[in-house]
């Protein structure tokens, strides 16, 4: 069992960097799906089915599909992508890439270094999909409405967006139209 949560740990790294260093969307999103069922391996090792069951269904299949449909609406052409390519020079991603190495090391120092107590183990407790959902669902139920909501309005205000093929102009804004040629059309 841990041979395998060593296998899909390593699966998930590289393709996450595969996902941030490829050109074409749609072949970085095919690889962040892979990066999504490498962590939901990680979860089934760890003890943890349910989460990978959600992994799989809301990560994996309902945010890259969302994803897409972005895409889709943004229309990205050839001077989107040069763009792109220009913004992966090393001076840009240099610093992020230091941070990013200094936080794996403290990892490192935390889990082969450190002498970490041990957590305390619960026996016998298995939590199912059923106490998921009552916790969730019982007080927290206005909270996941208000969510809900919240993230209805930012599609519908996605789409709104999207379609707009004219920039509109406020009718405040606009020039008004010299009375001359007002009176002629009337």
């Amino acid at each position: 069992m841990e041979l395998t949560f060593y296998i899909a740990a390593a699966v998930a790294v590289l393709a996450t960097i595969m996902v941030i260093t490829r050109y074409n969307m749609i072949h970085a999103l095919l690889y962040l799906v892979v990066s999504f069922m490498a962590v939901a391996v990680v979860f089934v090792t760890m003890g943890a089915p349910f989460m990978a069951a959600l992994e799989v269904i809301v990560y994996a299949g309902a945010i890259v599909v969302l994803i897409i449909f972005v895409i889709m609406m943004l229309s990205l052409t050839r001077e989107d992508v040069e763009q792109e390519k220009a913004w992966l020079q090393p001076k840009l991603w240099v610093g992020p890439a230091l941070l990013s190495f200094v936080l794996l090391a403290e990892l490192v120092y935390l889990l082969v270094i450190a002498d970490m107590p041990a957590a305390p183990a619960v026996a016998g407790s298995y939590v199912d999909a059923r106490a998921v959902g009552l916790a969730l669902y019982g007080p927290y139920v206005l909270g996941v409405q208000l969510s809900g909501i919240l993230l209805m309005a930012g599609i519908v205000g996605a789409y709104h967006l999207g379609r707009q093929k004219k920039k509109v102009i406020h009718r405040f804004l606009q020039e008004k139209e010299p009375q001359k040629e007002r009176s002629a059309v009337l």
